[in-house]
């Protein structure tokens, strides 16, 4: 059985890819995390390192689910704009 995606919600995509993206800025943050505070150790001012590594950990995360939304709109927006023109993604599913 075949069918075509046509359209897609572009806020219920926007939304998901918003939370993938936070997610990856989550791990983003850490390594990020990390950095800051070995650098700002060896520097002799962990506490310094330690409140800059967890500003680093909340920004990524934040500024990764903010980006991940808007061009997952943009992205979802566009494909229905051009799946309009052009046919959508055909999807084949089959019965067991």
């Amino acid at each position: 059985m075949k069918l075509i995606l046509k359209k897609v919600g572009v806020l219920s995509a926007a939304k998901l890819q918003g939370v993938i993206s936070a997610v990856l800025g989550i791990f983003v943050g850490i390594i990020y995390s990390i950095i800051i505070f070995f650098t700002f150790l060896l520097q002799g001012s962990a506490l310094t390192g330690l409140l800059l590594g967890i500003l680093a950990l909340i920004g990524a995360s934040i500024g990764y689910g903010l980006l991940g939304f808007v061009f997952g709109a943009l992205g979802t927006w566009l494909y229905n704009v051009f799946a309009e023109k052009i046919g959508g993604i055909e999807l084949t599913f089959e019965k067991e």
